[in-house]
């Protein structure tokens, strides 16, 4: 290729054509690779947003546990002090 082809009309506008056909490829991919992104950016904020629900459930149902076995735990000691007094 001499320098009278490379400052050709024709030779430049074609190979702008193939620069921004490259270009238009490489943004494609990108934007698929941003769209993979986004969505299991989505799907994670859905795990936690399900772990976060489901840890609010097994607290709220855990509570009284530890009430139940303080009462039970009460109630064993009073029983206990009352037959240790009662002989």
């Amino acid at each position: 290729m001499t320098e009278t082809d490379r400052n050709d009309p024709v030779t430049v506008a074609l190979e702008l054509e193939r620069l921004r056909g490259t270009l238009e490829a490489g943004f494609a991919r990108a934007d698929g690779s941003l769209a993979l992104l986004v969505q299991r950016s989505d799907q994670t904020d859905k795990q936690l947003a399900d772990h976060e629900a489901r840890l609010d459930a097994l607290e709220r149902t855990r509570w009284p546990l530890a009430s139940v076995t303080a009462l039970t735990a009460g109630a064993g000691f009073a029983l206990a002090f009352w037959q240790a007094a009662g002989r």
